[in-house]
């Protein structure tokens, strides 16, 4: 699974020029233990723009608070969250950080992944107080987000390369990307064939050897999108004080598998009895669905119940009313349906 977190600095702050100074903040973490995309954001209720001044603001006013935006690849990252002895999204970026301004740092993300997914566009924010290396204790004026972009992926890089910052802003010191957030999409691919998954592939889909049914599965996505008791499709570990849920968007759409690299000729020839030859050495491709959930926030495990039982309704276990009546009955029932735990790319 992928996932696009959608933050609120664009219509909040018309540009992106610093401000003058400003920096720093913590988050706990939630179960990173099992390899899968959601998260669990309970105190998501306020709308985007309240609350935030209620928050505790920077106590550093010398420093400047950042907006990044990142990408990564999460196979070899145990989650997002910070934890002792594990490599993770957070603790990459802070030592990265680290080594380019000589100082510890504290990053933030807009939305928390467990061990082995991908992101798109996680969005965070950082507080740095750009200290003069010539004169210790002289606060120099902050860094231009460019610089801060360049010099962090440089030492990213020098890492394992599978993470990356693709963009870099400066924002107020009571801005913060988790509770700014307007909305959070998740991305899920099924691929559907008797054939094995490409090595290309591996921790990037889920493989479906049965046939999928877009149709069903496009129906079975308008009972369940929507604002709804989502107590059925959460784990039980979720601790959110409400299953209330606005689902803006659910749908299935059917995509191109994989890219084609291109041949000089296509060794695709008709065999006597009528069946289509790949020639020798070339892959019969899959189908490839693409699920896609969109919501200000979601519940523990929520998007990979909801995918589980899409999957049900295209391999025809269940119906789109089966879907509904799911919707209304405790989630030890839906244990059996849950998501693989693949995570597609």
């Amino acid at each position: 699974m992928t996932e696009n977190p959608k933050s609120s600095s664009d219509c909040a702050f018309g540009s992106s020029e610093r401000p003058s100074k400003i920096a720093k903040k913590s988050e706990c973490s939630g179960d990173e233990a099992e390899a899968e995309a959601e998260e669990e954001e309970e105190s998501q209720q306020q709308p985007p723009e309240s609350g935030i001044a209620s928050r505790p603001m920077n106590q550093n006013p010398r420093a400047q608070r950042y907006l990044l935006a990142i990408e990564y690849i999460g196979t070899r990252f145990s989650g997002s969250q910070k934890q002792p002895n594990f490599r993770t999204v957070v603790g990459v970026l802070e030592e990265a950080f680290h080594k380019f301004i000589g100082q510890p740092v504290s990053v933030f993300c807009s939305s928390r992944t467990d061990a082995g997914v991908h992101a798109l566009s996680n969005v965070c924010h950082v507080d740095v107080e750009r200290i003069s290396k010539r004169k210790p204790g002289e606060v120099l004026a902050p860094h231009e987000p460019q610089v801060v972009r360049r010099a962090v992926n440089h030492f990213l890089q020098k890492s394992e390369g599978d993470i990356s910052i693709i963009d870099v802003r400066c924002v107020p010191a009571d801005f913060h990307a988790r509770y700014r957030a307007r909305e959070r999409t998740y991305f899920y691919r099924l691929f559907s064939g008797p054939e094995p998954l490409s090595t290309f592939e591996k921790e990037r889909a889920w493989h479906v050897t049965e046939e999928l049914n877009l149709v069903s599965m496009q129906e079975a996505c308008k009972v369940l999108v929507g604002h709804h008791d989502f107590s059925s499709f959460r784990a039980s570990g979720c601790q959110a004080n409400s299953p209330i849920r606005t689902l803006d968007e659910l749908n299935v759409s059917e995509v191109v598998s994989s890219p084609d690299f291109p041949s000089m000729v296509e060794r695709r020839v008709e065999s006597t009895n009528g069946v289509t030859d790949l020639g020798f050495g070339m892959r019969k491709k899959h189908r490839c669905l693409v699920v896609t959930a969109r919501a200000r926030s979601f519940l523990y495990h929520q998007v990979r119940l909801l995918v589980g039982v899409l999957k049900s309704v295209g391999t025809g276990e269940l119906t789109s009313t089966d879907a509904f009546i799911l919707m209304h009955l405790p989630s030890f029932f839906l244990a059996s349906l849950t998501f693989h735990a693949f995570i597609p790319f």
